[in-house]
C-alpha cells in the first residue's frame, strides 16, 4: 500500500494533468484539424511541392490559410457549423487527452520520485537531462497505450470532411469494430510508441532544461537562492513549454504522419478530398516511411508540419502552465 501522501500526490498529478490537457486540446483544436487534413492528404500540401512530381492529382489543401478558408466555407456557414468544422473530433480528443495527460503526469512524477529519491517537485528540477528524458519517455508510453483508441477515433472524425461518413463517435467505433475488430482500435500504435519515446522524452527533458536555465537567470537577482523556482513567472513557464513543444514536434513529425496514415487506411471520403489511403496500403512502419518518401518526397513526411509546430508550441505552453497552476490549486484545496 502506498502512503497517504503518495496517494494524494498521485491524485493531484492525475487531476491537474487531465484538466491541463483538456484546456490545451480545446484551445488548439482548429490547428489540429488542419494538421490532420494535411497529414492524410496524399497530394502535395504546399505550392512548392506542387511543382514536383505528383502521382495523385489535384490537391485539396495547399496551405494553412487556404485550408482554413476551405473548411470555413464548406463546414462553417454558421457558428454551430464552424464549431463542428474546426472542433471536429474534439469530444474523442478530450476523452483521449484527459486520461492521457492524467496518466502521463502521474507516471512522470512517480518515475522522477524514484530517480531523485524524493517526492518533492522542487527536487525533480535538478535531475539530469538524461533522467528527465527517460522519465518523459516512460510516462508518454504508458499514457499512449491507455488512451490510444480515442486518438484513433479523433483522427478519423477530424479527417473525414463533408459529407460525413460517420455522424458521431459511436458510429465510427462500431464500424471499426465490424471492419477491423478490436485490433483496429490500435491501428498505428507501433509508430506512435516509436514516436512518443523521443517526443515525450524531448518535451519533458527540454522543459526541465529550459526551466533550469531560466531559474539560473532569475537567481542572479535573488538574495535567497532556495526560492529560485518560486521566481518563475507564468510567462517564463509559458516560454519554456512553448520551446519544449516546438523542439519535440520538429524532430518527431514524420512518425506522426505515418501514424495518421495507418489510422485512416480504408476510410471512405468524398472524392473532392483526393486519393484515399487504401486498406493494407503499408505493410509496416518502415514500408510506410519508404513509400511516402518514394511517392511524395521529403515533403510528404513533413505534411502538416507548419500547423503542427504552430499548434505544438501553444499546446505545450498551455499544458505546462495550466498543470503548474492547477496542481498548486488542487494541492491547496486538499491541504
Amino acid at each position: 500500500m502506498e502512503e497517504p501522501g503518495q496517494l494524494k500526490r498521485a491524485f493531484i498529478d492525475a487531476t491537474a494533468g487531465s484538466i491541463s490537457g483538456a484546456i490545451s486540446r480545446t484551445v488548439t483544436s482548429p490547428l489540429d484539424v488542419i494538421k490532420i487534413r494535411f497529414q492524410v492528404q496524399l497530394e502535395p500540401t504546399t505550392s512548392f511541392a506542387l511543382l514536383s512530381k505528383n502521382v495523385y492529382g489535384a490537391s485539396k489543401y495547399t496551405g494553412m490559410i487556404q485550408a482554413s478558408k476551405d473548411i470555413f466555407r464548406e463546414e462553417g456557414f454558421s457558428v454551430w457549423a464552424l464549431l463542428l468544422g474546426f472542433w471536429r473530433g474534439n469530444v474523442p480528443a478530450l476523452l483521449m487527452v484527459m486520461p492521457y495527460t492524467a496518466i502521463q503526469f502521474m507516471v512522470l512524477h512517480k518515475v522522477k520520485t524514484f530517480a531523485s529519491g524524493s517526492s518533492k517537485s522542487e527536487d525533480h528540477i535538478h535531475l539530469s537531462p538524461y533522467l528527465s528524458f527517460m522519465s518523459g519517455a516512460l510516462a508518454g508510453c504508458a499514457a499512449t497505450v491507455g488512451s490510444y483508441p480515442f486518438d484513433l477515433l479523433r483522427t478519423i472524425l477530424a479527417s473525414q470532411g463533408e459529407p460525413k461518413i460517420y455522424p458521431n463517435m459511436r458510429a465510427a467505433f462500431v464500424d471499426i469494430m465490424n471492419m477491423r475488430g478490436f485490433r483496429g482500435l490500435y491501428a498505428g500504435l507501433s509508430p506512435t510508441l516509436v514516436e512518443i519515446i523521443p517526443y515525450a522524452g524531448l518535451q519533458f527533458g527540454t522543459y526541465d532544461t529550459f526551466k533550469r536555465w531560466t531559474m539560473a537567470w532569475n537567481i542572479r537577482g535573488l538574495s535567497d537562492p532556495t526560492r529560485a523556482e518560486e521566481s518563475l513567472s507564468s510567462f517564463q513557464l509559458f516560454l519554456c513549454g512553448l520551446a519544449a513543444g516546438s523542439c519535440a514536434k520538429a524532430v518527431c513529425h514524420p512518425l506522426d504522419v505515418v501514424k495518421k496514415r495507418f489510422q485512416i487506411e480504408g476510410l471512405q471520403r468524398h472524392p473532392r478530398y483526393g486519393a484515399r489511403v487504401e486498406v493494407k496500403a503499408y505493410r509496416n512502419m518502415y514500408d510506410a516511411l519508404s513509400r511516402i518518401m518514394r511517392t511524395e518526397g521529403w515533403a510528404g513526411l513533413y505534411k502538416g508540419i507548419v500547423p503542427s509546430i504552430v499548434k505544438a508550441a501553444p499546446a505545450g505552453a498551455v499544458t505546462f502552465v495550466a498543470y503548474e497552476y492547477t496542481s498548486d490549486w488542487v494541492e491547496s484545496v486538499l491541504s
